[in-house]
């Protein structure tokens, strides 16, 4: 409630009302969503970009910021903005989000909160809140710096500074009314203004009336002559910019809301959230305010200090109404840069900055993603950095689904399941290709799937298997593909099989006129069955090997050398064995039971791979002498019998 006083007087400014319209946009809209909404921590109230769009709109109709003609037009354009929300709830629009990535929300509400400080910085040096995008506010930033207050600038950083500190060492503790309180016992005791210092506007008690929004407006007026009076407003645009505002607060708070929910592991509804948003803004409309949004400047404060239940809106919202009934007087004694510190600090704290430098690491495309969302919000707006951020994110999709996962399948000798070539010891069925698709085949990557097959295949292939269990689906564009390379494969005495793939793959293939192919036995539910149709049993004849016998279950597993760690782990697999024998050796030490370094704490290993662990464990023999308190030829003599059991079991 406290740190909503600022903010939401700050914010009805810029939307064209008076200040105290704000603190009534911190009651009854707040205390509707709280009950509604299925998010258990966003907080909903007055905030930047509804009240920036609102503000800019009523200059372009000549209306002047805290006039009569702003109080009353203002209401009317939030009862717009809330009908469009409740048109999105029965169009369960909220699905939008499902669209929107990790990295496209993470740059989205990085660029809010930049935006947002940008914003709150004149503040500090004892200027006005800014608007617009990246480049009007560093322009009103610089243009401030001309007319700065050192003293508040001194106040504001000191302030900011306690904050950050106390976050890092005490995050628990609520330091920022802590700094509100003393701030007004300063205020009580020194003249702010003597030092260039603002405060807060002195507020009139009492809550807002409840009155229908004042349409007269809507309806054209005429005067004598037959011409248009220039006060009354066209709906067409009040319909086009209570729309943009309606698509802002969706997109906006249905973001935050999702990377708040993300990040404390719980679900919310986004169609019950829409119903939040229009029911909050329809009492906003009735008791006067600009268009409400959700916050993500109060939420991370809220956050910060473990707000993990909307009981924190609930009373945020009651005890607005104790301060606009009975403690307006305290508001006027609230230094600006001490406020505008605790905003900043907040946003500071709900910034991704991390998450790029992850992405850096894993993703270079994604990178970009979030980058593009940052910037895309800083520099364009909220909207368009929700669009580019989507854009990229569809741009990326289709990038990665043209260039999926394939390869191509064969078997270790001896053994009957098929593996990637790539692997050591496993080899290509003689004469026969088997290639692996992992996505749905469409427009984008038939190409590299034919290529792919086409370049595999030699003057003595007889047959081409595609392992399609990854296959979801088939466009029309690949379907005219796939039949094209069967009937060019089947002139060149080839068979061609399409197996391992769900049920639901034949329907698509019907309809898509490739039916034929099931009829003619092109179609078959595994690669075993592929491979007998061919006229190819087990133990099947590979490429290199002059006889390829089935070995028993034992003699697989003696002679598997795709071992758990190295199928694992990969190159790393060397690495991660060292370091978890010296886990193995920690724990000897705390023990004192040799035991313990015979167990590895990944759980199953075969023979192969505790033969490899023991020939690591023999290279740090002398620690385990110098933990275990065992002499050397004894601990020798231990490593020695537990090979000589694997070599039993290998046998």
């Amino acid at each position: 409630m406290a740190v909503s006083i600022p903010i939401s007087m700050g914010y009805a400014q810029i939307a064209g009302l008076p200040p105290v319209y704000g603190l009534y946009g911190s009651v009854f809209p707040i205390l509707i969503f709280s009950l509604i909404s299925t998010s258990r921590q966003f907080i909903f109230g007055v905030d930047a970009a509804p009240a920036a769009l609102i503000g800019a709109a009523i200059l372009d109709m000549g209306i002047v910021h805290g006039s009569e003609d702003a109080i009353r037009v203002v209401p009317m354009l939030t009862f717009f903005v809330a009908a469009w929300l409740l048109i999105f709830y029965i169009l369960k629009a909220g699905k939008f989000v499902n669209f929107i990535s990790s990295p496209v929300m993470g740059g989205f509400i990085t660029g809010i909160c930049c935006t947002i400080i940008l914003m709150q910085v004149p503040k500090l040096m004892g200027g006005t809140s800014g608007t617009g995008e990246f480049l009007e506010l560093a322009r009103h930033i610089f243009i401030t710096t001309k007319t700065i207050s050192w003293y508040s600038l001194l106040l504001g950083a000191l302030a900011l500074a306690i904050l950050l500190i106390s976050k890092k060492f005490i995050p628990k503790f609520p330091m920022a009314v802590i700094l509100m309180a003393g701030s007004i016992v300063l205020t009580k005791n020194i003249s702010m203004e003597k030092y260039g210092i603002k405060t807060l506007s002195a507020v009139d008690a009492g809550l807002p009336s409840w009155k229908v929004p004042n349409f007269t407006d809507l309806v054209p007026i005429y005067g004598k002559n037959g011409e248009i009076i220039p006060t009354s407003i066209d709906l067409s645009e009040v319909i086009i910019i209570s729309l943009s505002v309606a698509v802002v607060i969706m997109a906006e708070t249905l973001l935050a809301e999702h990377n708040f929910a993300g990040k404390n592991n719980y679900r919310i509804d986004d169609n019950q959230e829409l119903l939040a948003f229009a029911l909050g803004n329809m009492a906003g409309a009735f008791t006067g305010c600009c268009p409400i949004n959700g916050s993500v400047s109060r939420t991370a404060m809220s956050e910060q200090y473990q707000g993990k239940t909307q009981l924190t809106g609930l009373i945020a919202g009651a005890s607005m109404i104790a301060v606009l009934l009975y403690a307006t007087d305290f508001i006027q004694y609230l230094p600006v840069p001490v406020l505008t510190a605790i905003v900043i600090s907040a946003l500071m704290g709900a910034t991704e900055f991390h998450l790029a430098k992850r992405l850096w690491k894993v993703s270079r495309a994604e990178f970009f993603i979030f980058m593009g969302a940052f910037f895309g919000v800083l520099m364009l707006g909220t909207i368009n950095g929700v669009l580019i951020g989507v854009l990229l994110s569809f741009i990326e999709m289709i990038i990665r689904s043209s260039n999926p996962a394939r390869c191509f399948l064969g078997i270790q000798p001896g053994h009957r399941h098929f593996h990637d070539t790539k692997h050591d010891h496993i080899v290509p069925i003689k004469n026969v290709i088997i290639y692996r698709f992992s996505s749905s085949l469409f427009f984008a990557n038939c190409d590299i799937f034919q290529s792919d097959v086409d370049g595999a295949v030699t003057p003595d292939t007889r047959g081409i298997i595609i392992d399609a269990r990854g296959v979801g689906s088939i466009d029309i564009t690949a379907a005219d593909r796939i039949k094209s390379m069967y009937e060019n494969y089947k002139k060149q005495g080839i068979r061609f099989y399409l197996t391992e793939h769900d049920a639901d793959l034949n329907n698509q293939l019907r309809n898509l006129d490739l039916g034929y192919m099931v009829e003619e036995g092109a179609v078959r539910r595994t690669i075993h069955i592929a491979l007998k149709d061919m006229g190819i049993n087990r133990p099947y004849p590979l490429e290199g090997v002059e006889n390829n016998v089935e070995l028993s279950a034992h003699r697989k597993r003696a002679d598997n050398k795709m071992q758990e760690f190295h199928w694992a782990f990969g190159n790393m697999a060397e690495d991660v064995i060292e370091k978890q024998i010296e886990r193995a050796i920690k724990k000897v030490k705390e023990t004192g039971d040799i035991n313990e370094a015979f167990t590895s704490n990944w759980h199953y290993m075969n023979e192969m791979d505790e033969d490899e662990w023991i020939e690591h464990l023999e290279e740090h023999l002398k620690e385990l002498v110098d933990v275990s308190g065992m002499d050397e030829i004894t601990l020798t003599t231990t490593l020695a019998k537990h090979r000589h059991k694997l070599i039993d079991n290998l046998q």
